[in-house]
């Protein structure tokens, strides 16, 4: 196969990685103004030889079997589908310091001890620094080969001369081919990097993770055809403050993207939950408090438990404020029209704050009869029972919507103790529990009597 390459040049959004065939001053993708950046672009041209394709009938293909492979990290292997494939590439995104390292090293460690050959390649840190954070973490690392470089070649090279199965790369922004001129973490570099390593993997056959920086809107940082260029896309996601991090895919070719893990961060690494039920409601009581309920959700294919918070104080300053931890803001102000226009509880007038306790940042509908219920208790000062949870979607109407996987989060409140749950009116219908009682609500007014009373 003969490759020739002739560079070009374009412009690329220094934001959201979108190439421009010529200077603007605002990127057509995010909208940012005076971002463009020019660098130069290699075009690769293949002959026509190297060109040649086989077709064949979808029922006449010969079907492979691959042999995956499980790290034995529980979370880590339901968000990547149960199994990592051979050839298969994972790019993992998320915040300076939320953990990202510690993750993979972690499974590195997990994947060497089931058998297999792992390259750990690091850009960002020096051999003797990854052997501190392998101590700190009691990683042995017996078969895990260490490498330090920036050079795509060099990686490239080390995996034709080795045998690996599994090889991570940390981070691919440090990473650079010598086929461009430009600085490592540019879009180009970054893109050729990328293409470089997924295509050997692919060759080869052995799995890729791409660790990645993301930007301040928290998506991976680059060229955004990196994100198609991979098989799974995973967030990595959490608070700095709290002991918490999510692990949740945006996309997987070969599994559910409906699924998240949750792990605590200790002084001896990442350590697995798997009941993030009893994790986020830790620092819940027994009693009683006014402005607080306890929420069913579920993330994917997950239910949890979790507290949602609220206070609602007179506005002392002209204009009232809504904010909200953990929601989004637009969704509780339409929340609170809901509860004006509805239900005649004067929100206009009021400060309103609402937040989800132990930091973890959720969008499931099921949340809008909870929140409501808290801000309610907030304003009347009227307590709800401690043993109750709640689920539901609030429609504009006031009405309450039935929700997904209503038996799950029954199951999940009756396990965690608790003894009553006020659901849609159309998730209690077919479904009897012995040990906690179902109560259907088919507007909000009847839901926040139930919850109220």
């Amino acid at each position: 196969m003969t490759i020739s390459r002739k560079v070009r040049t374009a412009y690329f959004c220094g934001d959201c990685g979108a190439e421009h065939p010529r200077w603007q001053g605002q990127c057509r993708e995010c909208g940012e103004w005076n971002k463009l950046i020019e660098e130069k672009v290699p075009t690769r041209k293949v002959t026509a030889s190297a060109m040649r394709s086989t077709q064949c009938r979808i029922p006449d293909i010969q079907s492979e079997k691959l042999q995956g492979y499980q790290s034995g990290i529980g979370e880590l292997d339901r968000v990547l589908g149960g199994q990592l494939l051979p050839g298969m590439t994972v790019l993992i995104g998320g915040d300076p310091g939320i953990g990202k390292s510690t993750l993979i090293l972690q499974a590195a460690e997990a994947y060497s001890q089931k058998g297999l050959n792992v390259l750990y390649v690091t850009g960002e840190e020096s051999l003797p620094q990854i052997k501190l954070r392998a101590n700190r973490l009691n990683v042995t690392g017996s078969a895990v080969t260490a490498m330090n470089s920036t050079s795509v070649e060099e990686v490239t090279s080390a995996l034709a001369s080795g045998d690996f199965s599994v090889v991570l790369i940390d981070s691919i922004q440090t990473m650079a081919s010598s086929a461009l001129d430009s600085p490592p973490g540019t879009v180009g570099q970054v893109r050729e990097s990328a293409a470089q390593l997924i295509m050997q993997a692919k060759a080869a056959g052995h799995a890729l993770f791409l660790i990645g920086h993301v930007t301040k809107d928290g998506m991976v940082a680059g060229p955004k055809v990196l994100e198609h260029m991979v098989d799974t896309v995973i967030y990595f996601e959490g608070d700095t403050s709290h002991l918490y991090r999510m692990l949740r895919a945006a996309k997987n070719r070969f599994g559910s993207v409906a699924e998240i893990g949750v792990f605590e961060m200790k002084p001896e690494g990442l350590v697995e939950v798997s009941n993030p039920s009893s994790f986020f409601l830790s620092d819940k009581d027994k009693s009683s408090r006014t402005g607080s309920v306890v929420a069913a959700v579920c993330e994917g294919n997950r239910p949890f438990l979790v507290e949602i918070q609220a206070l609602v104080t007179s506005a002392n300053y002209g204009t009232a404020q809504r904010v909200a931890g953990g929601i989004d803001n637009k969704r509780l102000a339409l929340l609170l029209a809901i509860l004006e226009k509805r239900c005649g509880y004067p929100m206009a007038g009021n400060d309103v704050f609402v937040s989800v306790a132990g930091g973890v940042r959720l969008s499931e509908p099921a949340l809008d009869l909870p929140i409501m219920a808290a801000i309610v208790s907030s304003f009347a000062n009227k307590a709800i029972s401690s043993d109750t949870v709640a689920a539901g979607e609030v429609g504009l109407s006031g009405e309450v919507r039935g929700i997904s996987m209503a038996d799950r989060r029954i199951n999940e409140a009756e396990k965690m103790g608790f003894k009553r749950i006020i659901l849609p009116q159309s998730g209690v219908v077919n479904l009897s529990k012995n040990k906690i009682k179902l109560h259907g609500a088919s507007d909000i007014e009847a839901a926040l009597e139930l919850l109220l009373q």
